[in-house]
């Protein structure tokens, strides 16, 4: 199976602005975000369908997103955050965590462009509110 650049990601070969990461999972903002915070969270191990994940893996990542969604809903003002898990344009399991405050919010079809700097701080500020 040919590296995903999820995987090129955790490998260091594309860089990314990472928000939380341990043995097994890793979390990023995504690069073509619908909102600011838009953060994808990912396994480790490169498995192209979610469900295909073993029983294990499949909730572990779940816990992992709950935490990282915390920090998100911590750090970007919004109502809520949204989940989404798409699994069609990179094939390596995701989980879309989006902060909504409309449910235009929720439309992949409507990306936002944001600077290197307003990533770059997005990134720190969810890395300050996260907990593990």
């Amino acid at each position: 199976m040919e590296a995903s650049i999820f995987t090129k990601i955790i490998n260091g070969e594309i860089p990314a602005y990472k928000v939380a990461e341990d043995d097994r999972f890793l979390a990023f903002l995504d690069v073509f975000p619908t909102a600011k915070g838009h953060t994808l969270v990912i396994p480790k191990q490169q498995t192209d369908y979610i469900f295909d994940l073993d029983e294990d893996m499949y909730l572990g990542l779940m816990a992992f997103a709950k935490k990282v969604a915390a920090a998100v809903e911590q750090a970007v003002p919004c109502k809520r955050i949204g989940v989404a898990v798409v699994g069609l344009e990179v094939p390596h399991a995701h989980v879309h965590l989006i902060p909504l405050n409309s449910m235009q919010d929720m439309n992949f079809a409507n990306k936002k462009k944001f600077s290197k700097e307003e990533f770059e701080e997005t990134a720190k500020n969810i890395q300050a509110a996260y907990q593990e």
